[in-house]
């Protein structure tokens, strides 16, 4: 039995009538898990699924997706969750790789990408950095038994399925919602007595919570412990009113990814600490350092394996005996924390400068007339290869592009200033929160 499903056996016996999970009406007390994972583990068994054979699956926010996870890993086998609304044509194609796939032993997981910056590759997790992972969150975010952790994304990706492993490992409780489309089940889901509470929230959904519920929020500042946010920058403007809103819960900004596992987080709840792009020290079973093109590489029993049955595309990140070479490019303060100042396959090359889209992003979303925006590279007939910055108005707004030019220019360089603009209904993200650039190259560029 793998460490994880160890620890829910032994919760079972030692605390058996603790709340485990909460998915809609379905509640389960650590022994109920416990049985629906051994009954699930028998259903699996029969259906033919042997140690070391990948169990490919849609994943759903469901008390039988989590037993099925749990029950793969209990039967030595490697659970491959795919998006919910994936075709089927694109499904059949990776269930019938991964018959084929040459999996190393002590594989627990193999997640998909999003393929944000290419193509969509499978990322291998083992057991030892499920681990990892779970000790490095409980020891720098303080999971504990009387927590209640709400999940509200996906659980094929790692920033909603990471909590998982903490929160089984320490005995806290897990409430799974449908995403953060009904705030009514959220805060329902904050008002169960006997409970602390903390949330994964992309920072959309915090931008989200904050224009249409703040003061909601605010009226369960009692309850909530903590929130942690990443896969994409928070702005300083949500970052300010969320401590505002929640002035004594900790917030957290963390740097993790599904190659690198989770590796640095920092509160920016305390005196001095509100920094954009600071995601704070290492983790305990983490090591980072920036490289000489001064990009942000990892260490730790927290990395992926490798990519299943790519080992040129392992070997181009995951190399030196271990290290993982992102191509987020970053620094080190005095304090040894890090703050990231952008992906170095983001950069945009205009007239010889290098721009960082997001940072333009960060700029001009900072105008209550910009609700959301997008920097993309786009074709100008005279001047080339430009800056276009896609804007979504703020309600009863129409796009001013001077104003927006202005301001950028008030705060950057003159070559950061984008000279095409566009008003849009909406950005495309994806799943897990990042803005799809590279649906935004294929579309402009292609």
């Amino acid at each position: 039995m793998s460490p994880l499903e160890a620890c829910l056996c032994r919760h079972a016996s030692a605390c058996p009538d603790r709340l485990a999970l909460v998915c809609g009406p379905v509640e389960l007390s650590y022994a109920q898990l416990w049985q629906a994972v051994c009954r699930r583990m028998d259903s699996l068994s029969a259906a033919g699924l042997h140690a070391g054979e990948a169990w490919v699956c849609r994943a759903s926010q469901s008390a039988e997706f989590l037993t099925t996870y749990l029950a793969v890993h209990a039967l030595g086998g490697v659970m491959v969750p795919l998006e919910q609304s994936l075709p089927d044509a694109a499904f059949d194609e990776i269930r019938t790789a991964m018959r084929a796939a040459s999996i190393p032993e002590g594989t627990a997981d193999i997640l998909f990408t999003t393929g944000t910056t290419g193509r969509s590759k499978g990322v291998m997790i083992s057991h030892e950095a499920i681990r990892a992972n779970a000790e490095n969150l409980i020891e720098a975010q303080g999971f504990t038994s009387g927590l209640m952790f709400v999940i509200s994304g996906p659980l094929n990706h790692i920033g909603s399925l990471s909590k998982v492993w903490p929160v089984i490992r320490t005995g806290g409780a897990l409430c799974v919602l449908e995403g953060m489309k009904d705030l009514n089940a959220f805060y329902a889901s904050l008002s169960r007595p006997g409970f602390r509470f903390a949330t994964f929230l992309v920072p959309s959904a915090i931008r989200m919570l904050l224009a249409f519920s703040g003061g909601e929020l605010s009226s369960y500042a009692s309850v909530i412990d903590f929130i942690e946010t990443g896969a994409a920058p928070i702005r300083q403007e949500d970052m300010e009113e969320l401590c505002r809103v929640l002035p004594h819960s900790r917030l957290y900004n963390t740097y993790a990814s599904t190659e690198t596992g989770i590796v640095c987080t920092h509160d920016f709840n305390r005196p001095g600490c509100r920094i954009a792009g600071c995601l704070g020290r290492p983790m305990k079973h983490a090591r980072i350092r920036i490289t000489p093109d001064g990009t942000v590489a990892c260490q730790g029993p927290m990395l992926m394996t490798g990519y299943v049955d790519d080992p040129e595309q392992t070997a181009s990140v995951l190399r030196e005996g271990r290290v993982l070479f992102t191509h987020d490019k970053g620094e080190i303060d005095a304090e040894g924390r890090l703050h990231l100042i952008g992906r170095s396959d983001d950069v945009i090359n205009v007239g010889g400068y290098k721009v960082d889209p997001s940072e333009v992003e960060a700029v001009a979303a900072g105008l209550p007339d910009v609700a959301d925006c997008v920097c993309v590279r786009a074709s100008h007939p005279v001047m080339g290869t430009v800056l276009k910055l896609l804007v979504v108005p703020a309600e009863g707004c129409v796009l001013d592009r001077k104003k927006i030019a202005r301001h950028i220019r008030s705060r950057l360089e003159l070559y950061k200033v984008p000279a095409l603009y566009e008003a849009v209904q909406a950005v495309e993200y994806t799943y897990n929160g990042k803005i799809n650039r590279k649906a935004y190259r294929d579309k402009h560029e292609g």
